[in-house]
């Protein structure tokens, strides 16, 4: 569905991407993996077009479709294929103030496709049923996030990227997340891009992942290799690597 190629990426004179290679398969969990400040948000931001890309190549790949060069800033990424949801500072169908940072799903829908109906997003979020007479800057900071997510889903996304969503959450909502997401890959095969290191929230919902350390893809694979020698090397942190 996406594919990276050899991608690098520079604030400035800094090389925060080298040579990155990532693969999304359709209807899978990829979690781009890796400490605090190693280029997970990067590798999104390059991937949603809000950051350029040095050198390497991104392709979008539709099944029955040729493949179409989305590589930044030669072509912004399509807003009809992704919604994006991530602590950040900008917004676009939905902000709110999430524990100092925003929220946010973004992307505007460029040709017409199947919508979800409403008892189909309720189905998937009946928390909100029950909250739906509500002013969305009433609800809890994680309804807040629950209500970013459905407006998501509402178009239908051929890919949904989550920058970090179990930074500054409860366990409870994390479950509750973690549950979420396994559901919609069984049961509408949402292909999901997973930016996190949180591991066991990782273990529980991704299908493979890409393991990030200073720009660098150190490691790849299924989520049933991430083995304790791997995660002690890469996920420890440790201030002489």
């Amino acid at each position: 569905m996406l594919s990276l190629r050899a991608v690098n990426q520079y604030y400035g004179n800094q090389h925060t991407l080298w040579n990155v290679d990532l693969e999304l398969q359709p209807g899978e969990c990829t979690c781009v993996m890796g400490l605090q400040g190693m280029g997970k948000t990067t590798l999104v931001n390059c991937i949603t077009g809000h950051l350029p890309v040095a050198s390497g190549s991104m392709t979008w790949h539709d099944v029955g479709s040729p493949p179409c060069d989305i590589t930044p800033p030669l072509r912004p990424f399509p807003f009809d294929y992704w919604h994006r949801l991530c602590p950040a500072g900008q917004a676009d169908l939905f902000s709110t103030e999430r524990r100092g940072e925003s929220a946010y799903c973004a992307g505007r829908r460029r040709k017409p496709r199947a919508v979800a109906v409403k008892g189909e997003i309720y189905d998937f979020f009946p928390d909100l049923y029950g909250r739906r007479q509500h002013k969305a800057a009433m609800l809890s900071e994680d309804d807040q996030y629950q209500l970013a997510l459905a407006r998501a889903l509402v178009v239908r996304p051929r890919l949904l990227i989550l920058d970090e969503p179990s930074r500054g959450s409860g366990q409870h909502f994390v479950h509750k997340l973690g549950d979420l997401l396994v559901r919609l890959n069984r049961d509408i095969g949402l292909t999901v891009l997973l930016a996190e290191q949180h591991l066991p929230f990782i273990r529980r919902v991704a299908d493979r992942f890409c393991l990030l350390h200073r720009g660098r893809n150190v490691a790849q694979g299924r989520v049933i290799q991430l083995d304790e020698p791997l995660l002690a090397q890469w996920m420890t942190p440790d201030p002489a690597r």
